[in-house]
């Protein structure tokens, strides 16, 4: 291999330019005031020219490997140097035009370079208009935040959409195949989310160690049993082990308990996320009672023991029987669920994590910050890169969970609770 590019000369439209040994000569300007104050902009500079200089002398590399020296009359040599031609190439986000030197065969067959092809493949730009766009940045804009001392091309809008189609399309095939054998899991969060005027029901597992996990996502009109069972029939089928017992965390959906209780039995475990119910409760009541009928719900919630927690709802809904029936029904309503992690005697910041869909709903709020940008959606399959891209990238953010210390007593807990439903079956 050889330690040494020797065309350091070419393409350095002035600025860098080998003048002896190997040595590289930066250009400044003459005042000092002047080369501090453009010091930044002419060291990057070098950067971009260096890239593009050593991608240059790769392939010149590799041509002397194949044809000998530029200017050797070898007769032996396997192929002729054809001299050079402007090609596209991939660098600092965008695509630069360089000059690749060409070969041909003793047969007058050009001779691909393998540099030349590995410096054209798209995928690093691919990821880093898609980085960027889910940061924020939008296709008009991405030319000039990606403007450089390169003179590059293909980073219109169009150019950019299409790159960032293609990514985000990789990337989604990518997560609807992603193996969750090796999750070791024991609370699984499900909730339907409204996201550009499009129903998306996500999954979201919680480890053992209280990392979290997007499981996956699908798509529908309605937050149906159809649409569900679609979505845990998916996670099945790449690993998740459905004879495992989970803590399910659900929003209250009819179709979603019917969906997990037809794929894990009947008597699994499910905890009604506290807030929906209470969300539920207050669109029956007019303002003027909301605030307290609330206090007296969350209060409720936040006590630690069961059936002091069950008696005071039970009260609650003696109360709503005579201010409002369709009220005291929503909250009757699968009332017994809503207690579950106080069942469990789950206690603490572990509760707290548990007793909502919030962790998904935070996903979500980020997904909704950066696709505030978007103007026009088009079609189901947008809405849905879009929304795989943006949790993936919420997903790389995920902290261990405030009271992840007391996992293990859950653990202990869902056992113990299947312990005992097999010995009452028996």
């Amino acid at each position: 291999m050889k330690k040494r590019y020797r065309n350091m000369q070419k393409k350095a439209n002035g600025k860098v330019r080998e003048i002896s040994n190997g040595s590289v000569l930066l250009e400044l300007p003459l005042s000092v005031a002047g080369v501090i104050e453009s010091l930044p902009e002419v060291i990057r500079a070098l950067a971009q020219e260096a890239g593009l200089l050593l991608m240059s002398a790769a392939m010149n590399a590799e041509c002397e490997m194949i044809a000998g020296a530029k200017n050797s009359k070898n007769p032996l040599r396997a192929a002729n140097w054809w001299g050079s031609d402007l090609g596209p190439v991939y660098y600092d986000k965008q695509k630069v035009l360089i000059d690749r030197p060409r070969l041909r065969s003793k047969n007058n067959k050009e001779i691909p370079l393998a540099t030349y092809q590995a410096f054209g493949d798209p995928l690093s730009m691919r990821n880093s208009i898609m980085k960027n766009m889910i940061l924020g940045i939008s296709s008009r804009n991405y030319a000039e935040s990606v403007e450089s001392f390169v003179k590059g091309y293909g980073i219109k809008k169009s150019s950019v959409s299409r790159h960032f189609v293609k990514a985000t399309a990789e990337q989604m095939r990518e997560f609807m195949e992603r193996d969750l054998g090796g999750l070791d899991l024991v609370a699984i969060f499900i909730d339907g989310i409204e996201f550009k005027g499009h129903l998306i029901v996500v999954a979201l597992g919680l480890d053992k160690g209280g990392k979290k996990h997007v499981l996956g996502l699908w798509q529908g009109a309605t937050e149906n049993a159809t649409i569900c069972m679609s979505l845990l029939e998916d996670i099945a089928r790449r690993g998740l082990n459905i004879e495992k017992d989970y803590l399910f965390v659900l929003d209250g959906s009819k179709a979603l308990r019917s969906a997990v209780a037809k794929m894990f039995g009947t008597n699994v475990a499910v905890q009604r996320c506290q807030q929906h119910k209470r969300r539920n409760v207050l669109a029956h009541l007019p303002k003027e009672h909301q605030h307290s009928i609330d206090a007296r719900i969350s209060a409720a919630y936040k006590m630690a023991d069961y059936d002091a927690a069950k008696k005071s709802l039970e009260l609650t809904v003696r109360y709503l029987e005579k201010l409002n029936p369709s009220a005291a029904a929503s909250m009757r309503e699968g009332l017994e669920e809503t207690l579950t992690v106080h069942k469990l005697e789950v206690a603490g910041l572990l509760r707290k994590t548990l007793q909502t869909t919030n962790p998904i709903e935070s996903c979500f709020s980020v997904s909704r910050t950066i696709t505030g940008r978007v103007k026009r959606w088009r079609g189901d399959d947008m809405v849905q890169r879009w929304a795989v891209s943006s949790l993936l990238r919420a997903e790389k953010n995920f902290k261990r969970i405030k009271g992840y210390r007391e996992i293990p007593k859950l653990i202990a807990a869902l056992q113990q609770r299947s312990i005992d439903r097999k010995e009452a079956a028996a």
